[in-house]
């Protein structure tokens, strides 16, 4: 089965509020083996959602609106949805009773506008809000000769969480089939996005029972697989099996088989080999201890280092020679390398990590364009220096930097 969510209201097509009640009831769907195929936003507009509302009835198993449920005029959900399914809404006097005696409850006078919120679905379940005045409604009904399981719902989400958790989740469990999802993330560090899928295509296109979905950024590409089945151990074994393919394809690209982040694998190997850290960092500001920092337990493998922007304090903390800084430039292969090496001497480190380079706007020059960048790392035996020409603007270039940063520590532990 599939589900279909809408969320109602004009607000969140501004750039104010966002739609955050369809990630909470994704979770739970695929928590019960449904799949959400659509999510749409729509504005409290009679015409749009009564179209939104006949697009998903003729296509989605399960369909869900969020919000528009409350007593102002612009709350059109009750009616729009009664309007595609071809009925007409009926009012509910036990659901005003209740309105009227919570309301006295709290000693206001209930505004009748309220009454409209007890308009029901002809055959549609109520379900009663502990949380607010607006019920949510359930319906089962026909739509072009198929099934169809309708719920409307509040959109605070403090309400409509309470209510799908006390009131919907088990009444769905009941009437849809037993089904189960099963997900696997991979993920490859500094991997172009044309070339990881150039090399998987073929392996993950012979497995059309998993939905593979390539995901890339700054220096890292994730590829997400789902597979729905009967049973949880039927449609793990089927990711499972086409993530062993695609990790001996891609080979030590992959750092991840389980969604950890690239500084969680550092600080494992880290740890496995009890060894400790530091950063000497120019053109990142800091943004490689910050990603290794935000890992709890980091204080195991991590020493720390210096944010050595100038010149000055570069020589001050990282014991960098003038000359060198004269001769090659700040942004050098050989001044990364001596970053590398002199912070994993100054904090009696086993690993020192050096990056420099030019994050831009402004800055570069012609032969130094803005984007270079030198990363290094060094053990005392091992010492490696790559030079990169990173794309994109300064939070970009910086983010990139530290990647490779990362990597490159993650592949000497290797």
């Amino acid at each position: 089965m599939i589900a279909e969510i809408i969320a109602v209201g004009s607000e969140m097509l501004t750039p104010y509020r966002q739609d955050t009640n369809s990630l909470f009831l994704t979770a739970r769907l695929n928590q019960l083996g449904v799949n959400v195929a659509f999510k749409t936003i729509v504005g409290d507009n009679w015409d749009h959602l009564t179209g939104v509302a006949r697009t998903a009835f003729s296509r989605s198993d399960i369909v869900i609106f969020v919000g528009g449920l409350g007593p102002t005029e612009d709350d059109l959900t009750r009616e729009s949805v009664a309007e595609a399914l071809g009925t007409e809404l009926k009012r509910d006097h036990e659901i005003v009773t209740a309105m009227y005696k919570r309301f006295a409850e709290r000693r206001i006078p209930m505004p009748d506008n309220n009454a409209k919120q007890a308009d029901v679905i002809p055959g549609a379940t109520v379900l009663p809000n502990s949380r607010g005045t607006a019920p949510g409604q359930w319906l089962e009904t026909m739509y072009e000769d198929a099934l169809r399981i309708v719920l409307l719902l509040p959109g605070p989400p403090h309400e409509l969480e309470a209510l799908w958790k006390g009131q919907c989740e088990e009444r769905l469990r009941a009437v849809i089939p037993a089904s189960a999802i099963a997900t696997r993330i991979l993920k490859t560090a500094m991997l172009p996005e044309s070339a990881a899928d150039a090399r998987t295509a073929p392996i993950y296109q012979r497995h059309p029972e998993v939905e593979t979905t390539v995901l890339a950024g700054q220096g890292q590409v994730e590829f997400h697989l789902r597979a729905t089945a009967a049973t949880m151990d039927e449609a793990q074994a089927a990711v499972d099996c086409l993530a062993d393919e695609l990790q001996d394809e891609l080979g030590d690209a992959v750092f991840s088989t389980a969604g950890e982040s690239l500084e969680e694998i550092v600080g494992l190997f880290l740890q496995m080999r009890n060894l400790k850290l530091a950063v000497a960092e120019s053109c990142t500001g800091g943004m490689v201890a910050e990603r290794i920092t935000s890992v709890p337990g980091s204080s195991r493998y991590f020493l720390g280092g210096a944010v050595v922007y100038s010149n000055d304090l570069k020589t001050l903390f990282a014991d960098i020679p003038p000359l060198m800084l004269e001769a090659h430039g700040a942004v050098s292969r050989e001044v990364a390398l001596a970053l590398a090496e002199n912070i994993r001497e100054l904090c009696n480190a086993d690993i020192g990590v050096g990056v420099t380079g030019i994050a831009g706007p402004g800055g570069g020059t012609e032969e130094k364009p803005v984007g270079l960048v030198y990363i290094a790392v060094s053990d005392g035996q091992k010492k490696e220096v790559v030079q990169r020409r990173f794309p994109g603007d300064r939070e970009r270039i910086r983010r990139w930097a530290s990647q490779q940063a990362l990597d490159m520590v993650r592949h000497l532990l290797m």
